[in-house]
């Protein structure tokens, strides 16, 4: 078995890049080879541009899926190396704080790149057919505030929401979703605790996602529709279920 490790922090010393190693450790535990990588650490640019490709379709005009898809194997060395850790590993694991209610801006572009078109995915090679199908994907998020401000009636937003659209860019690859492990009141609250009360509550918050990662095999799926669920116009068909507020029959939903 093996997995594979993404972190996006820009602090070694942080508490995501410790849950990083945590995670790194409980897997290797567990049988796991694991394989890492840190996106600020490794001078990763997030940016697609076109100084990433030497050999263009048209050199006049940047259209980046076009050169995406002109590289085919010749693609950056960086996205080929990531595309082989990630083509070796049934397990990928995201390790990110949530930032303004959103990952880091690096991880958005790890994305932007990494799942270069063509390579990576079509028009016919997505969901259930992707270039990552029956792989698993885990989110581990860290938040600053508690869990019930997090919840759908929380101050914060509804959490299972704000993740759902990196979760969504997972499974639109082929990868299954697994239940996310979000890390509550990791940084606001803390710094008005005192220490022996944030030890104690940084370590339950490693012991909860050591106890998760032994337990892969029972976490639940985050359901997502499979392409047989979709008409030719693009809409959901009337019969299949809807698992998200992104996706559902209703225009209008029920907010009381």
């Amino acid at each position: 078995m093996r997995a594979h490790i993404v972190l996006a922090h820009p602090e070694p010393q942080s508490f995501n890049a410790h849950l990083a190693r945590e995670t790194c450790a409980a897997l290797e535990a567990e049988g796991w080879q694991v394989s890492s990588t840190d996106l600020y650490t490794s001078g990763f640019d997030p940016c697609e541009r076109s100084e990433h490709y030497r050999d263009r379709a048209d050199p006049t005009r940047f259209d980046a899926q076009r050169e995406q898809r002109h590289a085919g194997d010749a693609l950056p060395a960086f996205v080929v190396d990531e595309l082989r850790r990630l083509d070796e590993a049934e397990l990928l694991v995201l390790q990110y704080p949530m930032w303004w209610h959103m990952p880091p801006a690096i991880l958005k572009g790890w994305f932007d790149r990494v799942f270069a078109y063509g390579g990576v995915y079509t028009a016919r090679r997505r969901f259930e057919t992707g270039r990552f199908a029956a792989k698993r994907a885990l989110l581990s998020v860290t938040v600053g505030t508690s869990q019930a401000t997090y919840e759908h009636n929380g101050r914060s937003g509804d959490i299972s929401l704000m993740l759902w659209p990196v979760e969504f860019t997972l499974a639109y690859v082929g990868y299954q979703i697994l239940a996310p492990f979000v890390a509550y009141g990791v940084e606001g609250t803390l710094r008005y605790s005192d220490p022996a009360e944030i030890d104690a509550r940084l370590e339950a918050i490693v012991e909860s996602l050591r106890s998760g990662l032994r337990r892969l095999g029972e976490r639940p799926l985050v359901p997502f529709n499979p392409m047989s669920d979709w008409g030719a116009d693009g809409r959901i068909l009337p019969e299949a279920p809807v698992y998200s507020a992104y996706v559902r029959h209703k225009r209008d939903l029920d907010l009381s």
